[in-house]
């Protein structure tokens, strides 16, 4: 299964299946480390910098307890849910523990354990991302049970569909790096935690300032330069796509970035720097499922329209709606992921060597591809819709409850949680 899935990225023509590549493997080794990189330093100071003073620091520690608990869960279980053999669903569990896998099995040119590791961080990234939307609010107990739980349950199926040789890759559903298996998962797990959750106290009367917006822009970066390990990574190899990808990557955040300060602009007459960075976030969440598929005018395309698209969920649809995103989780991750896995229906280049199996492919029909794409993100939606409910309420009830007290809210959670500040002055 996973020689399949690399074959399809055109591996098997760079090297030869079951013959261990070096180059490939240092790359994805290197990528490997580039996307753990992501989450306790990149997201961890992105969201912390956005937060309030007194939940920076629990902030910090969902992001890192999200990590530890989601890669934890994915080597005892989600690997084997996510790519051992199975059904149309749901991968099978004979390699839990990694039973069955060998430090000598390749996985197309490369080790099988580089592999695990790879996909072991976008589990664990996924969850995080989540944790944007209900900060300041959520037993960090109750959260850290969820992330374990919420990686097998959810995350590890999802991957499985989209591809870990599932009924949604079978269909040839496009999603080079993550648009509907993270981005869109995470996200819209995020909103709905928020709305189970409720609002936070003063939400809509009270000004929720960003802690430090330097903070915020540092993680950004960081978060921008995981992020090549995260798509080109993606193409499983030191190869012609990986350069694509690699490209992709630079271009459409910085053209997203450009769209939010004009859009600000427009709306406030004024460009601030969160304005900014939150445009290359929601950049890089749109080119991650066509980062191997698109040319730079594909890239450009997309790194507008998830800047429009973010900023419009940001600005107009949390107010008109009425929830609190914390810090636009949904708005960022789940919008510009949607519309980037959409979008590759109608930009991905017409290459053999690039497309994956499917309608594309095959009849060259963008519009059958997009039917793809539409049923993709739409079964993705409601499972990780249901899947985070039902989680949630488990873990609600194995910890009493999943919100922290009025009084602790109001202290912040920095001191009545963790007993420690982010900053000592």
């Amino acid at each position: 299964m996973l020689f399949r899935i690399l074959s399809l990225l055109g591996i098997a023509s760079f090297a030869f299946a079951g013959e261990l590549n070096t180059g490939d493997t240092a790359w994805m080794m290197i990528s490997t480390a580039l996307v753990l990189l992501m989450t306790p330093a990149g997201l961890a100071l992105f969201y912390a910098g956005m937060t309030r003073s007194k939940n920076a620091l629990n902030t910090t520690a969902m992001v890192v307890g999200a990590f530890v608990i989601g890669f934890s869960a994915w080597i005892i279980a989600g690997y084997s849910l996510a790519f051992g053999d199975g059904n149309a669903f749901i991968g099978g569990v004979k390699n839990i523990f990694l039973d069955g896998i060998s430090w000598k099995d390749l996985s197309g040119t490369y080790p099988t354990y580089v592999f695990i590791a790879f996909q072991g961080m976008f589990a664990a990234i996924t969850v995080a991302i989540a944790s944007g939307s209900i900060i300041g609010r959520m037993k960090y107990a109750t959260w850290l049970i969820f992330a374990f739980i919420w990686v097998l349950v959810v995350y590890a199926p999802i991957a499985h569909m989209v591809w870990g040789g599932g009924f949604l890759m079978n269909k040839g559903a496009l999603d080079f790096a993550g648009g509907t298996v993270v981005h869109m998962n995470g996200g819209l797990a995020g909103l709905v935690l928020a709305i189970l959750l409720g609002k936070r106290k003063g939400y809509g009367r009270i000004a929720f300032k960003p802690m430090s917006v330097m903070l915020a822009s540092l993680g950004a970066a960081l978060l921008w330069f995981g992020w090549f390990g995260f798509n080109a990574g993606s193409a499983f190899g030191a190869n012609a796509i990986a350069g694509l990808a690699f490209l992709t990557t630079a271009f459409a955040p910085a053209i997203a970035a450009i769209t939010w300060m004009i859009l600000e602009y427009i709306v406030y007459k004024r460009i601030t720097l969160l304005g900014a960075i939150s445009g290359i976030v929601a950049g890089l969440v749109g080119i991650t499922p066509a980062a191997g598929f698109v040319n730079m005018f594909g890239a450009l395309i997309i790194g507008l329209g998830s800047s429009i698209i973010a900023f419009w969920g940001v600005v107009w649809l949390k107010k008109k709606l009425g929830y609190d995103d914390a810090l636009d989780a949904f708005g960022v991750h789940f919008l510009a992921g949607l519309y980037g896995a959409l979008a590759v229906a109608f930009l991905a280049v017409k290459d053999n060597k690039l497309l994956w199996d499917g309608p594309l492919k095959a009849t060259g029909s963008r519009m059958a591809q997009f039917g793809v794409q539409l049923e993709s993100v739409v079964i993705v939606g409601i499972y990780t819709a249901i899947g985070t409910v039902v989680v949630y309420y488990i873990a609600s009830l194995i910890t009493g409850g999943a919100r922290v007290n009025e009084e602790e809210e109001i202290e912040g959670l920095d001191e009545a949680v963790h007993g420690e500040r982010a900053i000592n002055l």
